[in-house]
């Protein structure tokens, strides 16, 4: 059985059955699908990507996203969930759904993906807090299997040890590669010997792992090893990625080179904004949603588009409003915008007139915008 079902664009969904069930800690599990033959292309996806689950929930249809922990050669489908609170939507799914059960699993979709580079020399360097970790995970172990070159260092932050959840997985991983991956552990709740892996990933932390342990390089006497970083990941809160995402930034890695996953509603700018607008009001809107078209007009272009039509209730898709997830990609009919930091589209597709609505700001008096994609 298949549905498409629309989450901001219609996403194609499937009914696959539970083939495994785990409770990693007291408050995270973990969900392997079965695929059946018939939809094994259909399910094929890249290291980082999410899925959508579909299930009930009181009564309610509940729709969340959650990262797979496989990495691609492993050809399955293995997600890291964690239950936020004793009753929410995430427990529920825990206690009513096992072994043999059948759910609605959308196909693979997301943009924190990297470019495998199998015959490069590379430097990744990874952090995550809690959960976070589910498609660094995916990463680390897609490259481990496929670049034989490349290097990972991962700094990973939970509350406490006993919060720390995928701990033997991957130390598995750091003895199997021990050549080419490092993995350190900081918790902001629990004592440490080394008062070095006591607190928070944060930008003044971040500053003492680049002096501290990425700092002489092996490979390259005369730079260290935070100098040959080729690309970062970053996974957790949205103020985590927020600061570190900077701190990266502000000791020299691009901002191209940063990628970041967010596991909540994150209503900040990642990166502040540099540019001064002209202002213009009265600006008049046409857009369509769901096959409905709608008319309104903004005050004016102080705040991003996607803000300015939530506040007027409108039913526009959103979910991060960081310009990371993608929920408010909409197609650029008439008008002008200019499109701010975005960690989602293509220059491609920002040709053919795509844009997110949550990091637009309008820079015409007429704006007319589809959100229907599919």
């Amino acid at each position: 059985m298949e549905q498409q079902i629309y989450k901001g664009k219609l996403t194609q969904f499937h009914r696959l059955k539970i083939a495994k069930k785990e409770e990693l800690t007291k408050n995270t599990f973990s969900l392997e699908f079965e695929i059946p033959e018939t939809l094994k292309e259909n399910f094929k996806f890249e290291a980082g990507q999410f899925v959508s689950l579909k299930f009930r929930s009181h009564g309610e249809d509940i729709i969340n996203d959650y990262s797979m922990t496989s990495a691609p050669y492993e050809k399955k489908i293995t997600l890291g969930i964690k239950i936020n609170s004793t009753d929410g939507a995430t427990s529920q799914l825990f206690k009513n759904y096992n072994v043999g059960d059948e759910i609605l699993v959308s196909e693979p979709s997301g943009r924190f993906t990297l470019v495998s580079k199998p015959h490069e020399f590379r430097t990744i360097v990874g952090f995550a807090a809690g959960i976070g970790i589910t498609p660094i995970l995916s990463h680390f172990k897609n490259i481990l299997h496929n670049e034989p070159r490349t290097r990972l260092f991962l700094f990973f932050g939970n509350k406490s040890s006993q919060d720390l959840v995928y701990r033997e997985t991957l130390d598995n991983l750091a003895r199997m590669y021990d050549d080419r991956l490092q993995i350190f552990y900081f918790y902001s709740q629990e004592k440490t010997a080394n008062s070095f892996f006591y607190g928070r990933l944060d930008e003044k932390k971040l500053g003492l792992i680049i002096n501290q342990i990425l700092h002489l390089d092996d490979t390259d006497e005369e730079s260290t090893i935070w100098d040959a970083v080729d690309e970062v990941l970053i996974c957790g809160r949205g103020e985590m990625i927020k600061t570190l995402a900077n701190a990266c930034f502000h000791h020299g890695i691009l901002k191209k080179n940063i990628h970041f996953e967010l596991f909540e509603e994150f209503n900040k700018d990642i990166y502040p904004v540099e540019k001064e607008f002209p202002l213009i009001e009265n600006v008049e809107v046409e857009f369509i949603v769901s096959g409905k078209k709608y008319h309104t007009e903004l005050p004016n272009n102080k705040e991003k588009i996607l803000q300015q039509l939530l506040i007027q209730k409108f039913p526009v898709p959103y979910s991060c409003k960081s310009g990371i997830c993608g929920s408010c990609e909409c197609i650029l009919e008439d008008g002008e915008v200019e499109l701010l930091e975005n960690e989602y589209l293509t220059e491609k597709e920002e040709g053919r007139g795509r844009i997110l609505a949550c990091m637009s700001i309008v820079k015409s008096k007429k704006l007319k915008l589809n959100f229907d994609l599919s």
